[in-house]
């Protein structure tokens, strides 16, 4: 299942402001005092596991729309569902479903999406095929287009300028390419797999901020890494204590967001939670989750 988890202030809870640009970039205020309720509230799935139009299998990235539409990677049933706002009986097959496979018309093991509001279309981490893959939003839409291909890509996220960026696990290395392009720049990683500040180990998810610094979800290293723009190696601002459960530490970290005051919101998977660090901090804070693993609303 998906939760929300909404944040109030003890003032005003009118201070928090969420805007897009004229493209994907996601513009998040935050007050920096902001509380979080403890409950959350399912808004897609929830009925167990299957390939219902109410359930979901695995359900990896995720991407919210200014309407409040979710698109939402499944893993396991190799498609991506999306879900209106306001309606959390049934969401629609949006792209894939027709089984694992390398057809135009199916996924395989999708990883993260990210709708291009310029171009209508959804834009799919097709990972068990080694691609990127485009299907346009538009009613009929039966199959995709392959966008880049030879890349186990985990992660995906466009900048203001319409760069896409997309993480390769395998290669340990985070890539920019113009829309359309099969070759990108290096922007991470890169340099084999390892500890190293200039590398990355399994990673997963990432976000990029207005002034075009990246973060890195550096799974297997346990840590979250921020790369600035045309930096030869990261600083380690989440984690990298090792795995663990302490609250100087990640236990592999996947999903991350970025608000405007620089604070790095964490899914830390294996602790159940999901971290709040504010910029500079040494140690993060709980703000979902962090109840042990489990169904309930708190969990």
């Amino acid at each position: 299942m998906v939760f929300e988890f909404h944040s109030y202030t003890k003032s005003d809870v009118k201070q928090e402001s969420v805007y897009r640009t004229e493209n994907l970039q996601l513009i998040v205020n935050i007050p920096a005092n902001a509380k979080w309720k403890r409950n959350g509230v399912t808004i897609a799935g929830g009925h167990g596991e299957g390939g219902a139009t109410n359930q979901l299998n695995h359900p990896l990235g995720l991407f919210v729309d200014d309407d409040q539409t979710v698109v939402i990677a499944e893993y396991l049933n190799h498609r991506v569902m999306q879900w209106k706002n306001g309606d959390t009986t049934n969401g629609q097959v949006v792209a894939g479903g027709n089984g694992a496979g390398n057809g135009l018309n199916q996924l395989d093991h999708p990883t993260d999406v990210l709708i291009d509001k310029e171009t209508d279309s959804l834009i799919i981490c097709d990972y068990g095929n080694r691609r990127v893959v485009r299907w346009f939003h538009r009613s009929g839409t039966t199959q995709g287009e392959i966008f880049i291909s030879n890349i186990y890509c985990y992660g995906l996220a466009m900048d203001e300028p319409r760069y896409l960026y997309a993480l390769d696990y395998i290669k340990n290395e985070l890539r920019r390419y113009n829309l359309g392009a099969n070759i990108g720049t290096l922007v991470a990683g890169g340099n084999g797999q390892g500890t190293g500040l200039n590398q990355l180990n399994g990673p997963t998810y990432l976000f990029v901020d207005r002034h075009h610094s990246v973060y890195v979800s550096d799974y297997n290293n346990h840590r979250v890494m921020k790369w600035n723009k045309g930096a030869k190696e990261g600083i380690v601002v989440a984690g990298g204590q090792g795995r663990g459960s302490a609250l100087t530490q990640s236990y592999y970290p996947n999903g991350i967001f970025v608000d405007t005051l620089g604070t790095l919101y964490v899914a830390d998977t294996y602790n159940n939670r999901v971290m709040r660090w504010s910029q500079g901090a040494t140690q993060g804070t709980v703000i979902a989750g962090g109840n042990g693993e489990g169904a309930g609303a708190n969990q």
